[in-house]
């Protein structure tokens, strides 16, 4: 029964993973100003949660903070860029390009992990570049959205594979907290330095109310959980489910927002492959993972 509504409760925070990007087109602010309050506000959630509700210590070392602050720089860029992609394109096109971080990560992974390279691993990302080609072929109109989807996927993957370095140096609430509030740090300063400053003033009373419950609901709160949830399933069944964001998020887009959001069947047939192929890929690599364990019991 545990495992059971652990596994609703993952499926739950996937689907809100997966609103984020309906989110990003409705809030009308433009990207850099929607990243900055959503890190602002997550940030400030977060430390009220920690502090005060699970009474826990905040305090890291200079050089933790430092790692953290380059990690949460990248995870402002994977941000904006993803919320970027959908105003000059759309949901769709965004969440599609996600697809990529498997394939980067079978690039990165090995170099900073050192180990060797999985065959499937380059299969797959054979597969996947093969059907982003075709993306790119039919819907050719949303061209910068796919430069900064595959942006997002890079940046996305290049912040989880130096996570994977980062954890358990400290506890998983303060690493969140500091890579969200270091990114804010990051974004503070560039609208200081380029003088954009006062554009931070230009966000509407139904934009900020709408930020506000993405940085709690959508950020903060899943961000939290898929770290408490860990206690009762497997990193890989984590890994699988969260592959469906994209699922999620490119059917409530088009059920929300309709004509802006239909896309060629080739779009859909392309994007369906390669979501396929990551899952089959996870499947047979836990299986693998299995047999291994049996072999050396």
């Amino acid at each position: 029964m545990v495992k059971k509504s652990a596994l609703f409760r993952l499926h739950i925070i996937v689907f809100l993973w997966g609103f984020t990007a309906i989110l990003g087109k409705l809030i009308t602010a433009n990207a850099q100003i929607l990243t900055f309050y959503r890190m602002l506000f997550a940030a400030l959630f977060l430390f009220i949660f920690i502090r005060f509700f699970k009474k826990e210590s905040i305090k890291i070392s200079k050089k933790l903070f430092i790692q953290l602050s380059l990690i949460g720089g990248f995870m402002a860029f994977h941000w904006l860029c993803f919320f970027y992609a959908i105003k000059v394109s759309n949901v769709s096109i965004a969440l599609s390009c996600l697809s990529l971080s498997t394939l980067f990560a079978s690039i990165l992974e090995p170099i900073i992990f050192k180990r060797k390279i999985d065959i499937s691993e380059v299969v797959m990302g054979v597969v996947i570049v093969i059907c982003m080609g075709l993306i790119f072929k039919t819907e050719f109109q949303y061209k910068e959205g796919i430069f900064y989807g595959i942006l997002t996927a890079l940046f996305g993957t290049v912040f989880s594979v130096f996570n994977g370095k980062i954890f358990g140096k400290t506890s998983s609430g303060n690493i969140i907290f500091y890579e969200i509030f270091s990114g804010f740090l990051i974004l503070t300063a560039f609208f200081l330095l380029t003088g954009q400053i006062f554009q931070l003033n230009e966000i509407s009373t139904h934009d900020l109310t709408l930020v506000i419950i993405l940085a709690s609901v959508f950020t903060a709160f899943p961000m939290l959980e898929s770290v408490n949830l860990m206690k009762y399933i497997s990193p890989f069944t984590l890994i699988l489910t969260v592959n469906l964001e994209p699922v999620y998020g490119i059917i409530l887009a088009f059920f929300i927002f309709g004509e802006s959001e239909q896309m060629s069947p080739i779009f859909y047939g392309a994007s369906l492959i390669m979501i396929s192929a990551i899952i089959v890929n996870g499947v047979l690599k836990s299986r693998k993972n299995t047999a291994a364990k049996k072999l050396q019991d």
